[in-house]
């Protein structure tokens, strides 16, 4: 479960609003070919808040190592599998997504994140408010965490 208060996903880079263009424009992952544009074959693209948010989500869900030319690159949520679910853990959690979205993507300023317990007792959920640096609007997402 997710919510944002970003704009709408644009179609493609042609598609994107001189605001969202400011923000970036890729192609969108996970990588599906013949996803494009207008149903016709060739890529997905994402751009403005939507590509800046599928950042924030690839970086939570990338481990430090997984990419060769890039080794630090990612969050490390995966070394807390198998980990109780206390406030300890919880807040090396908090810590350790706060230090990588600020040093992996620069285009928003982490204002807050909040782990807290979830309905079953593996559950974290993750709340991580920000702000685009471009406009400073608000947006957040809600990831959910499976410790086991």
């Amino acid at each position: 479960m997710s919510v944002s208060t970003g704009t709408s996903r644009a179609t493609g880079p042609a598609g994107a609003t001189p605001g969202e263009a400011r923000l970036g424009t890729g192609v969108r992952f996970p990588f599906r070919p013949g996803n494009g544009n207008g149903g016709g074959g060739g890529l997905g693209w994402v751009a403005g808040a939507a590509a800046v948010r599928q950042s924030v989500e690839t970086i939570l869900d990338t481990e430090p190592g997984e990419r060769i030319m890039r080794p630090t690159f990612g969050c490390g949520l995966r070394r807390h599998l198998m980990a109780p679910n206390t406030p300890a853990t919880r807040t090396a959690i908090a810590a350790e997504i706060a230090e990588a979205l600020t040093a992996w993507e620069p285009r928003i300023r982490v204002t807050e994140v909040a782990v807290t317990p979830g309905e079953e007792p593996t559950l974290v959920w993750i709340d991580i408010a920000y702000v685009h640096l471009l406009d400073l609007r608000p947006a957040n997402l809600v990831y959910p965490f499976y410790l086991r």
